[in-house]
């Protein structure tokens, strides 16, 4: 792990800190914001080596592989990943002009527009889905210990709605 990486003691909120100020709701999700942060600078440089795009980019195309093919309004991709919908028309170019999703007009909303994944897009997921997959693993092992596996656990609601 390199230096720069935090150790699990060190996040935010680990029992080494725990001057119990926050209530175990907050400190748990400070807890998952710092892993899911590092999830992201290690994802950044394994995207644009294997995908030739930006992390956020990247986000945009996990969000229409989970899409039927017809994809999703543009302003449904916005509110998803809660970016400005300026933001998101210049990203969705980008991945248009590198031939990884298409744009079309909704019908009959001139206004609408959807976006999916093209054929290429979802064959390059494929390929390289496990070594991406792998990054999110080996970075959240790294990030996280036990402690902080536990608190962010009990922030998770049980889906059966039993109490934890």
């Amino acid at each position: 792990m390199p230096a720069s990486d935090p150790h699990p003691g060190d996040l935010p909120g680990s029992p080494a800190e725990g001057s119990g100020l926050l209530p175990d709701e907050l400190r748990a999700w400070t807890l998952w914001v710092a892993a899911t942060g590092t999830v992201e600078q290690r994802l950044r440089s394994v995207v644009k080596e294997c995908l030739d795009v930006s992390h956020d980019e990247f986000l945009i195309l996990c969000l229409l592989a989970e899409q039927p093919r017809g994809g999703l309004r543009m302003t449904r991709v916005a509110d998803l990943l809660g970016r400005p919908k300026t933001r998101l028309t210049y990203q969705v170019a980008c991945l248009q002009r590198a031939g990884l999703v298409t744009r079309r007009t909704v019908c009959g909303d001139k206004r609408g527009a959807e976006v999916a994944l093209t054929g290429t897009a979802r064959e390059l997921l494929r390929e390289t889905s496990a070594l991406l997959a792998g990054t999110v693993r080996q970075a959240l092992a790294e990030a996280m210990g036990t402690d902080q596996l536990a608190a962010v656990r009990a922030l998770v609601p049980d889906p059966s709605g039993q109490p934890r």
